[in-house]
């Protein structure tokens, strides 16, 4: 597209679109006209949804982008905006998984600034991977970007989520909202077993006053005079109707049952009670319910102003408590899901400096350090919530834990770290001459990301070296079996890289990428760093000695 002279984005299935704002203006009079003569009724709310949908459909249907020699404009229904070329650094694909077979790969364009700003063009949008109309509307706005301004990248940049240049607010965002639920979960802790305490301490009401009541009438001696014995009964009247009151001892009520009410699981279900004494009703899980019966003589335990115990003949009711373990365990279990966006944030903020449409290595070594870190925090957490460093074995259990999980993290760190190929490696390893063992096969994990004669539609999965021509494999070994030779005699290696956004989610982020040319035709070869050198090497020797063969031949 070379000869492009403008290039102009519409929406796709305009009349579809009209239809539904013509839909939006149609659902906006009914809602008008509900609220106007019968007030706020079903219909408002079907008219207010109408309404919202045409909004959406009317700002999709008047959305223009267009190019020409001065420039991109685009225009909304709310603004308009014009960039000339000369202040257009880059254009950006930028691309969403809508699923995981990647059926359906959300594509739009980024305009990049000279001020470093970046721009979402409300079009061209694709929804498939192979969409020849965005491509070709792609294609034009990049050549007339050539033509009438100075592109920053020679190659198209695409922007994924596992790229560079995709951001990482939204992993702090979650991970702040992860650490704040584990902070409540945590503030909580210290309540919860002092409940528990007061809970398994709690006597009767009346049988500590009555044995204080018994110690303090021994003590009194026989000549006591009737007025101080009518001052101490009135005083310890006063104690048990105070500690009554706080609620701190068990009251036990008699009550009998007047109905069941057991209703589904998503809602709650409910005890009544004959002359609504002491209580109307109480609420209980459905199975509760249907355990006791209409008539049942129960006994109602209440501590602290609340109903704790329902015992009955036949069944037992109890209140869960929030038990300071459990709190412990979820606040430990929120700390550690709140360090996976941590480290995708910190491998994001590792590798500002990398171009946007450059791969990022994965998190997952963050995340079996954090899964092994939970194999003995939760236990911890949950056996000693309170009390870590009053007992030694906790002490021990949590030392020995953080130096693991130091350990942990430490490894994954290394593994990912950024490794850059060097531009001089690729004459470094086009002249290497060490021998391979030829006797013995080697299968390395490496994969041609292109269609060729030696990797139809992309079939293989590791090549083979030593014990005849390098071969691609579909495989990892033993044999050779549907291994396809490469022509090793027709490839030229020209530049090592690291994997980008355009390479394809089948590239590991930690792997390199061998820009080869085989007979004018551009070739990527992709491998980890060490076993994508081993691969060249083999290359370059499996070419040396046909090459000197026919240096020979050529000699009189």
């Amino acid at each position: 597209m070379t000869d492009v002279r403008e290039v102009t984005c519409r929406p796709l299935g305009e009349r579809t679109l009209w239809f539904f704002v013509g839909l939006g203006a149609a659902g906006a009079t009914l809602a008008a006209v509900r609220t106007a003569y019968w007030g706020p009724d079903v219909g408002l709310g079907v008219g207010l949804l109408l309404a919202l949908v045409g909004i959406a459909s009317l700002h999709k249907v008047t959305a223009r982008v267009s190019a020409d020699a001065y420039g991109l404009h685009s225009r909304t229904l709310l603004r308009r905006r014009s960039v000339p070329w000369h202040d257009v650094a880059d254009l950006r694909v930028r691309l969403r998984y809508a699923n995981t077979s990647r059926a359906q790969d959300a594509r739009r364009v980024i305009l990049v600034l000279r001020d470093g700003r970046k721009r979402l063009l409300p079009l061209p949008h694709s929804w498939s991977p192979d969409d020849p109309d965005f491509d070709a509307k792609l294609d034009g706005f990049r050549a007339l970007h050539r033509r009438y301004g100075s592109p920053e990248s020679s190659h198209l940049p695409v922007v994924s989520y596992r790229t560079a240049g995709r951001g990482w607010a939204g992993s702090l965002v979650l991970c702040a909202l992860l650490l704040a639920c584990a902070g409540s979960a945590a503030w909580f802790v210290p309540n919860a077993a002092s409940d528990e305490r007061a809970w398994k301490s709690a006597t009767p009401c009346g049988a500590e006053s009555g044995g204080e009541a018994e110690t303090e009438g021994e003590a009194q001696t026989a000549g006591e005079a009737e007025t101080e014995g009518e001052a101490q009964t009135a005083g310890e009247a006063q104690t048990a109707g105070e500690a009554e009151t706080a609620g701190e001892c068990l009251t036990t009520r008699s009550a009998v049952i007047a109905r069941t009410e057991a209703n589904r699981p998503k809602k709650p279900s409910w005890l009544y009670f004959a002359d609504r004494r002491p209580l109307e009703r109480l609420a209980v899980s459905r199975e509760d319910a249907a355990a006791f019966r209409p008539g049942d003589s129960v006994e109602l335990t209440v501590w602290r102003g609340q109903v704790r115990e329902v015992v009955g003949k036949h069944h037992v009711w109890r209140e869960q408590m929030s038990a300071p373990g459990d709190l412990a365990g979820i606040a430990a279990a929120s700390t550690l899901a709140a360090g996976y966006p941590g480290a995708r944030a910190l491998l994001r903020l590792r590798g500002r400096r990398l171009p946007d449409d450059e791969v990022l290595p994965s998190a997952l070594p963050f995340a079996g350090a954090l899964v092994a870190t939970a194999l003995w925090l939760l236990p911890l957490c949950y056996l000693h919530p309170t009390t870590v460093l009053d007992s030694p074995v906790a002490i021990t259990w949590a030392a020995a834990g953080s130096t693991a999980t130091l350990v942990l993290f430490t490894l994954a760190w290394r593994a990912t770290r950024i490794r850059t190929p060097t531009g001089s490696g690729v004459t470094e390893i086009s002249t290497e001459r060490e021998e391979e063992g030829e006797g013995e096969e080697v299968f390395l994990a490496a994969r041609f990301l292109e269609h060729t004669d030696y990797n139809p539609y992309g079939f293989g999965t590791h090549i083979v070296l030593g014990g005849g021509p390098p071969a691609v494999t579909p495989h990892p070994g033993p044999g050779r079996f549907a291994a396809k030779p490469i022509p090793v005699e027709r490839l030229t290696v020209k530049d090592l890289r690291r994997a980008r956004g355009s390479d394809g989610d089948t590239v590991p982020g930690s792997w390199h990428i061998a820009e080869l040319d085989d007979a004018g035709k551009p070739v990527r070869l992709a491998a980890a760093p060490a076993d994508l050198t081993r691969v060249i090497r083999g290359l370059a020797q499996a070419k040396t000695p046909a090459d000197t063969e026919n240096t020979a031949d050529t000699e009189p």
